[in-house]
């Protein structure tokens, strides 16, 4: 990981470069690369398109925090205010060739503090694919717990995937 990322707000100049980042991170072989993408599970859809990001940049309930190193976006982490004090967490993602230097952790912990300061938010929740173990004890080593609760993955698939919830008390 370069010496120095910092974590900042996206805005909507910032999503052309994000966007390859982000579908790097999750799909296709440079995926593979890291150890958190979903390119064994989900062979062709995209994870996500630059209408989505604007979507989620334009929204007053929803933040999406960029990493970025020497002028280039690295990762990102979007926070999205569910009301009655729950955030929910989602596009956790560090460039497959930056992953295990620690960036994760730190945009994780940037999103934890977006949800109290911005959201008032006192628990945060994620879903993440239930077939993903070593990501899920990832969370759970940060403090995140496995409800029980199992959700529909967003894209029909088949074999369907489904998505554990995952919680986690902000204080």
């Amino acid at each position: 990981m370069p010496d120095i990322a910092t974590i900042r707000i996206a805005t909507r100049d910032d999503l052309p470069a994000l966007h390859p980042v982000i579908e790097r991170a999750y799909r296709g072989e440079t995926a593979r690369q890291g150890w958190t993408h979903e390119a064994d599970l989900i062979l062709e859809e995209p994870r996500t398109d630059l209408a989505a990001l604007a979507g989620i940049v334009a929204d007053s309930a929803q933040r999406l925090l960029l990493a970025e190193a020497e002028g280039r976006p690295i990762g990102c982490v979007q926070v999205s205010d569910k009301g009655d004090e729950l955030a929910y967490l989602g596009l956790l993602c560090v460039d497959p060739t930056l992953q295990t230097g620690g960036l994760g952790k730190q945009l994780l912990s940037a999103a934890e503090d977006i949800a109290r300061e911005a959201f008032g938010a006192r628990r945060m929740e994620m879903t993440v694919i239930d077939r993903r173990t070593p990501l899920i004890a990832f969370y759970e080593r940060r403090g995140y717990v496995v409800s029980g609760e199992k959700r529909d993955f967003p894209v029909p698939l088949d074999p369907p995937l489904f998505m554990d919830v995952l919680v986690k008390d902000l204080g």
